[in-house]
């Protein structure tokens, strides 16, 4: 206590107590920075939970968007592959006969050979794009799939290669051993050349869906 000048007792804080007040103040501001750095940390943690998860989820649809254009790549292949199939299996026009080439012989078995492959990879992508089932191994099927397309990608233009030469001499009016009859012969040449395009055009998907298997495969993570 003190005295003040008209002679009133005035209360006065004690060092002891100004103190205290003061040791309170700091406990309390402590307090409320420790909470604020257990709010900082929670919200950033949360932040990183959330942007794992969208990143997660972003890498689910990529994947599911790859399957998808793999899936119609292999669809396309698949018909392509039966068309030329077909219209080589038919090419049948009076003496002119595509069993007579051999070329036009290994131009049938791949195109046939790639039909059968197209449909059963088509399938199984299917079931696992659908119902989520595979019948071996994710990263079996995987590598599977990268090698078979890269396989079948060569012997694909392999046939469409050896094809075309003879095709070309076929069309060439100097030729005169394959001179039977004008009308049979066109027939022939052109159902030839459609075959010849549908095997350029099942290589094109094909080799594609090798690049995204690829792509699929070294970026595969188990997550």
């Amino acid at each position: 206590m003190a005295m003040s000048p008209d002679g009133k007792v005035v209360e006065t804080d004690s060092p002891k107590t100004a103190q205290t007040t003061q040791e309170g103040a700091g406990v309390a501001e402590g307090v409320e920075s420790q909470r604020k750095a257990e709010t900082e940390t929670a919200e950033s943690q949360k932040a990183a939970e959330g942007s794992l998860a969208s990143n997660i989820v972003q890498r689910w649809r990529k994947e599911d968007l790859l399957k998808k254009w793999s899936l119609g790549l292999l669809v396309s292949s698949f018909i392509f592959s039966f068309l030329a199939f077909i219209i080589m299996a038919s090419n049948k026009h009076g003496d002119w006969n595509f069993k007579k080439y051999q070329e036009y012989k290994y131009a049938l078995a791949i195109a046939i050979i790639s039909t059968i492959y197209t449909a059963l990879q088509a399938f199984f992508q299917f079931n696992e794009l659908s119902y989520g089932r595979n019948f071996i191994s994710r990263h079996d099927m995987m590598m599977l799939i990268f090698f078979g397309d890269q396989l079948m990608a060569y012997l694909l233009l392999s046939a469409a290669s050896s094809a075309v030469p003879l095709t070309n001499r076929m069309n060439d009016p100097t030729e005169d051993d394959y001179i039977f009859s004008e009308r049979t012969e066109e027939i022939f040449i052109n159902s030839s050349a459609a075959a010849i395009s549908m095997e350029f055009f099942a290589f094109f998907a094909v080799a594609i869906s090798a690049l995204i298997s690829g792509y699929k495969l070294c970026n595969h993570s188990k997550i």
